[in-house]
């Protein structure tokens, strides 16, 4: 496809017996809860470090900033400190070293423990973040939060790909994103409930309900099988056609377990999956799952998503309102994952990307202004009641954009692209670059928010388009696609298809049309 790269529709991948089983719909919906503690995480953060009682025991130089009603005040400095910053952050620096550890893991353990870590580490962080008298403890609480969503990020999406029938792949995969947007609205709701609470003690119960995803996935763990490619790939092949046969209820697996059989063939080859990632013929995967995850940290989302009360309060709401305003936001990103779980297998990934792309470059455009005009570079000013709607509306609709397009397809392509041979290192890369990225812009962002002004929306939006361009031009469409036929689309691309060998499409044909 000139201009939009090679395309395999849903003739050009092959279709395997079976059909969505009660058992994989619950198995999928039962790991994907991992989701709900980095979402849950990304929502709370931002409500607690809004909260008066928070932060006069933790950040007092902050709340006395913040106390500073004068009418001069620099509206855009107001939360400026490193300390609170570093508080939100520390968590992704922990993650991103996490999955390169999880990665090993993953592929030698299988993708359940590595999942069963994640919930316990995750559990034992929260009980500490509940319970901290200082910021040592708080920190270190956040250190481990970050281990247990390093772990979650990189198991969960592949073991999701990995048990999905191919035509709901996507629908299944998005699972993952959807507990991502239920956790941030839940901890959305939880922290308007708790800042109510008197006593000045309600931020130790919003830090240490997340104890509660983390059970649920912990005890879910226990339960749930590991996926046939796993099982395969650790030398139990009876074991997993057995379990194949079960996800897909029917008998008749013999063709996809024969693909995945070459595919472990393949894997057992490769010595060190680091080093052969890096080998020309998985070029585009490389690329692909080094860009995807720094694209959709570069579109802004979590400085909405994890400052999004102190950004209202910033504009001019009040506590209480930002609060509000977060819920909202928060509801909004929850429907918008519906519909790309409803259109990304009929649409297509790159429908949904590019028509993401373009609502939110319209939606920060215009936020940018708006604030421009109303506080200028000085940040002294106000919004009224209906130009705060306004700011509201818009970032609603970029929310919207973003839940139907760089949020859950930034987990989906990646974690659908690799063979089995680099399936865990691309999967590490892809999360630690997006933790990497996301620890930079929560580390950076009220310093940048402070410096760059209203200039920072454009910032974001300039980001945007280039990663808008990128995806017409080098992401070819995947959907209907097995995971192990995946190297056909990489090779029909107009700039992907010099780099993948003719051996690596026709592996495995040979042999069975012998």
């Amino acid at each position: 496809m000139a201009g939009g790269g090679g395309f395999v529709g849903e003739g050009g991948g092959r279709s395997y017996e079976g059909g969505v089983t009660i058992f994989v719909l619950f198995t999928c919906m039962a790991a994907a809860m991992g989701g709900l503690l980095f979402g849950y995480d990304l929502g709370i953060s931002g409500g607690v470090t809004s909260m008066e009682s928070f932060l006069s025991k933790f950040f007092p130089s902050v709340f006395h900033k913040m106390k500073n009603e004068s009418a001069d005040q620099n509206q855009y400095c107001k939360f400026d400190s490193e300390l609170l910053t570093l508080f939100t952050s520390c968590l992704y620096i922990a993650a991103l070293v996490a999955s390169f550890f999880a990665s090993s893991v993953t592929r030698k353990f299988g993708r359940k423990i590595s999942i069963f870590v994640a919930g316990l580490v995750f559990l034992i962080g929260s009980v500490l973040n509940g319970v901290a008298n200082n910021i040592v403890l708080l920190i270190i609480g956040r250190l481990l939060l970050g281990i247990g969503v390093g772990f979650a990020n990189q198991s969960v999406p592949v073991y999701l790909a990995e048990m999905a029938p191919t035509k709901i792949r996507g629908a299944l995969n998005m699972g993952f994103q959807m507990a991502i947007t239920i956790g941030i609205l839940v901890a959305g709701l939880v922290n308007f409930g708790t800042a109510k609470i008197k006593g000045g003690y309600g931020w130790r119960v919003s830090l240490a309900l997340a104890a509660v995803p983390s059970l649920i996935l912990t005890v879910a763990a226990i339960f749930l099988p590991d996926t046939p490619n796993s099982i395969l790939e650790r030398g139990h092949p009876e074991k997993a056609k057995k379990m194949l046969k079960k996800i897909r209820g029917t008998d008749d697996v013999d063709e996809e377990f024969q693909d995945l059989l070459d595919a472990t063939e393949v894997a057992k080859r490769v010595e060190n999956q680091w080093s052969n990632i890096t080998q020309p013929r998985y070029r585009p995967q490389l690329v692909i799952c080094l860009l995807v995850p720094f694209f959709q940290q570069l579109t802004g989302i979590n400085v909405i998503m994890f400052y999004a009360p102190v950004l209202f309060m910033t504009l001019g709401f009040g506590n209480e309102a930002s609060l509000m305003s977060t819920v909202i936001t928060g509801s909004v990103n929850v429907v918008a994952t519906l519909v790309s779980i409803f259109t990304v297998d009929r649409f297509g990934r790159r429908v949904l990307f590019l028509q993401g792309g373009v609502q939110m470059l319209i939606c920060q455009i215009a936020v940018g202004v708006m604030i421009g005009m109303k506080f200028g570079v000085s940040g002294e000013g106000a919004f009224s009641k209906g130009e705060a709607n306004w700011i509201l509306f818009l970032i609603c609709a970029y929310v919207a954009a973003f839940a139907w397009s760089w949020g859950p397809l930034g987990w989906l392509v990646p974690s659908e692209i690799c063979p089995l041979e680099i399936r865990s290192a691309g999967q590490a890369i892809n999360v630690s670059v997006n933790m990497l990225f996301t620890f930079i812009i929560a580390q950076v962002f009220l310093n940048m928010l402070c410096h760059m002004k209203f200039g920072l929306f454009f910032f974001f939006a300039g980001f945007v388009v280039i990663m808008t361009i990128f995806i017409t031009f080098f992401l070819p469409e995947t959907k209907n696609v097995p995971i192990e036929e995946m190297n056909r689309v990489w090779k029909a691309h107009w700039f992907w298809g010099k780099y993948i060998p003719d051996e690596a499409v026709t592996h495995g044909r040979q042999d069975r049309a012998v």
